[in-house]
């Protein structure tokens, strides 16, 4: 975790980011060893849907030769993006899981050796409710995704996300109790995309809150304890909310 300036990812320039790396790739292994990116997260909602304008990560699983490695570090280098721009590491966090795989969709193909896919719709909603960050995107995420399709005429049903969630991690129950909850509470409700712009809005204040403590406490905060620490700075603001009331 970081409150370092970040680069904003677009689904424009994500699109020519892996143009240029699928050129730069086709020059360094050729046209005989194709390659095979998938898109997670963040970047599989800018590819697929339009309620996002941007995210600062592009999570992908990446199936190629030695030379795509390279290619993504020239890409990088040309449009001044930082080390890692093309992120692997959310292979080390909770919502991942190898049979991901299985339900990738294609996308698109770049210069005839690099297929690119994300994830199925219900597949990415189960992955969002497993990381269920209340200072990312995560529920906001998903609300978009339903009402999207629920526009469209193609609504998601529980009953999707929840055979996705068993398909993905084994159980209901590996998801957070508190994302269980959050998503009955929406399929419940007959209006869920009325709820988009308030939890976003939540989202992007308890992420400032957490900026504001790393400033404070530089290197504390980490994926695995930024859920104690929101509820711990809720608590005591709400304490010291009452103690003026008093």
């Amino acid at each position: 975790m970081s409150s370092e300036q970040q680069i904003e990812f677009s689904r424009d320039n994500i699109d020519l980011y892996l143009k240029e790396v699928a050129k730069a790739y086709r020059k360094l292994a050729g046209k005989a060893l194709p390659a095979e990116i998938v898109l997670i997260g963040g970047a599989s909602i800018l590819i697929n849907y339009g309620f996002r304008g941007m995210t600062t990560e592009v999570d992908a699983l990446i199936h190629a030769s030695s030379g795509m490695k390279e290619a993504i570090n020239q890409v990088g280098d040309k449009f001044h993006l930082p080390n890692g721009w093309l992120n692997s590491d959310f292979t080390k966090t909770r919502s991942y899981t190898p049979k991901l795989y299985q339900y990738a969709v294609y996308y698109r193909t770049y210069a005839n050796v690099l297929t690119v896919r994300t994830i199925a719709v219900e597949y990415l909603i189960a992955m969002k409710l497993c990381s269920g960050r209340q200072y990312k995107n995560d529920l906001s995420d998903v609300l978009g995704i339903l009402a999207e399709h629920k526009k469209s005429g193609n609504p998601i049903t529980m009953e999707q996300i929840q055979a996705a969630a068993q398909d993905l991690y084994g159980d209901w129950d590996y998801l957070p109790e508190s994302s269980r909850d959050f998503i009955a509470r929406t399929m419940a409700n007959a209006h869920p995309e009325t709820l988009y712009d308030q939890i976003a809005a939540a989202e992007k204040e308890t992420k400032a809150t957490l900026i504001d403590f790393e400033r404070q406490y530089p290197g504390v905060a980490n994926e695995a304890n930024a859920s104690d620490i929101i509820r711990s700075l809720r608590e005591r603001k709400n304490s010291a909310l009452k103690d003026g009331k008093a």
